[in-house]
């Protein structure tokens, strides 16, 4: 239980930072969105760029059996980095976004 208590505090502030930046066009807002009780962590565009609507998730991550989720990742250079970077083993990280069968050569968690 340690772990995932301690993995969802460094979601949280990823998250966090994540939705700290303000896109560099258009009037978009971009939204933490932290559900404690199911484990998920999202970073939200909304607005608008020109008279194009924008509303789309930038970041999804879950805490899910003990391992950290990556279910979409539209960061770069990508968030599996910032979470080596926090100390989180690569045995703890799945690439959910990639299918099943090919995340044995990921160097993640499968």
């Amino acid at each position: 239980m340690a772990n995932t208590e301690q993995y969802d505090s460094i979601l949280k502030n990823l998250v966090r930072n994540y939705a700290a930046y303000k896109p560099s066009h258009g009037q978009i807002e971009s939204k933490a969105l932290i559900d404690p009780e199911s484990r998920q962590y999202e970073v939200l565009h909304v607005g608008w760029d020109g008279d194009r609507r924008v509303h789309g998730s930038i970041l999804h991550l879950e805490i899910r059996d003990g391992k950290i989720w990556i279910q979409y990742d539209g960061t770069s250079p990508g968030i599996a980095e910032d979470l080596l970077k926090a100390g989180i083993p690569k045995e703890s990280i799945v690439l959910g976004f990639h299918p099943a069968p090919l995340r044995k050569y990921t160097g993640f968690s499968a």
